[in-house]
């Protein structure tokens, strides 16, 4: 048997190896006990059952923003559209000027719902559980919807992108390179 113990690794490795891993962007949103609209960007946003209907997302334990809602009676996961990166850089920011200027109404359980996001989810909360220097919050879904059939927001290898849909493949061919090679040079030239 072998024994693993605790490994020790390098935090700048281990940002970087994640890094290569494409993920969604998402702004949770909820309202405080004081009625003012709070959120927070995550990338850690991944659906977790179908029966019943549960999602999740993964605060660090030291977010303010998470703080400042844990204790709502619901959230909602806006998923941003790719030309949604000001927004995403807008609500990232610490302090109380993040909804400043923001389009959003409220959702059915009183959540911000974001305009212009892609879909939005609105959860009850299942449980919050530590997880080292994080927090796993399941949600419960409640109420969803597709908002606009657009591509979302990625975060990429410290950017934002977005997915290219209809990708052209094509099996290796000599001919097609070459092909490819003399468009490629006839639009450089022209």
């Amino acid at each position: 048997m072998i024994d693993v113990g605790q490994a020790t690794i390098d935090p700048a490795l281990f940002r970087e190896t994640l890094g290569h891993y494409p993920t969604g962007v998402a702004v949770v949103t909820a309202m405080s006990e004081d009625g003012i609209p709070e959120g927070m960007v995550v990338g850690t946003f991944t659906s977790v059952s179908l029966h019943p209907p549960l999602i999740a997302f993964i605060p660090a334990r030291n977010s303010r923003s998470f703080a400042r809602f844990r204790d709502a009676a619901a959230f909602c996961i806006n998923v941003l559209a790719s030309d949604q990166e000001p927004l995403c850089r807008q609500m990232a920011t610490a302090g109380a000027a993040k909804f400043e200027g923001v389009r959003w109404r409220p959702g059915p359980l009183g959540s911000p719902v974001l305009d212009g996001a892609v879909s939005w989810i609105e959860c009850t909360f299942e449980e919050v559980r530590e997880a080292g220097d994080h927090y796993i919050v399941l949600g419960r879904v409640q109420e969803l919807g597709v908002a606009r059939s657009t591509l979302p927001l990625l975060f990429f290898q410290g950017g934002y992108g977005k997915f290219s849909t209809g990708s052209f493949i094509a099996a290796p061919d000599p001919e097609l390179i070459q092909a490819a090679q003399l468009a490629v040079m006839f639009r450089e030239v022209g």
